[in-house]
């Protein structure tokens, strides 16, 4: 297995891996929902703005997760926003996604980013250093309906600071049926 950077030409194949996987754990409307909006984050976000990494067997994508800019009205810190991940159903319970966001994790620090959230299964998210974290100390881009999910790491290792103020995220995800 090989972990690689997100490539345009594979914008289809990582589409359906999205649908497929999320119509097999939530049904096909989510499924369809998901699949969207990977598409949408690939083909309508800024290059600045978007990290996308994928897990590869054979040549073929088995998990895929992408990483959208996070910014906020008082401060400059260098945050990013996982959502959403996904780890074809076959290929599930193996630890590939794991791997894949530490892989992700590895890359972003390199180009001087500090922090990262996500808004999700804190059981899964807490195995690659994800904490809740309260929107007193981070407020979410918008509403969350699962307030639970929400929840950040800082790449240097440390606690994650309270920002102030509104956090805004790219326009793909700026819609509240993701949250």
């Amino acid at each position: 297995m090989e972990f690689r950077k997100y490539k345009k030409e594979k914008t289809s194949e990582i589409k359906d891996l999205f649908a497929k996987t999320f119509l097999d754990s939530e049904g096909e409307t989510e499924g369809k929902l998901i699949g969207e909006l990977a598409f949408e984050l690939l083909t309508k976000t800024n290059s600045e703005d978007l990290f996308a990494y994928n897990a590869l067997e054979n040549d073929q994508i088995i998990a895929s997760i992408i990483f959208t800019r996070l910014e906020f009205e008082k401060s400059k810190l260098k945050a990013f926003l996982l959502s959403p991940a996904a780890v074809l159903p076959e290929y599930q319970g193996r630890g590939i996604g794991k791997k894949l966001i530490n892989f992700g994790h590895k890359d972003l620090k390199g180009k001087g980013m500090e922090i990262v959230f996500t808004y999700g299964d804190i059981n899964f998210y807490s195995k690659v250093g994800y904490k809740k974290i309260s929107e007193e100390i981070v407020k979410a881009p918008l509403k969350l309906s699962y307030p639970e999910g929400w929840l950040g790491q800082n790449l240097n290792d440390d606690e994650i600071p309270s920002i102030s103020g509104t956090s805004h995220c790219v326009e793909a995800l700026n819609d509240e049926k993701y949250w």
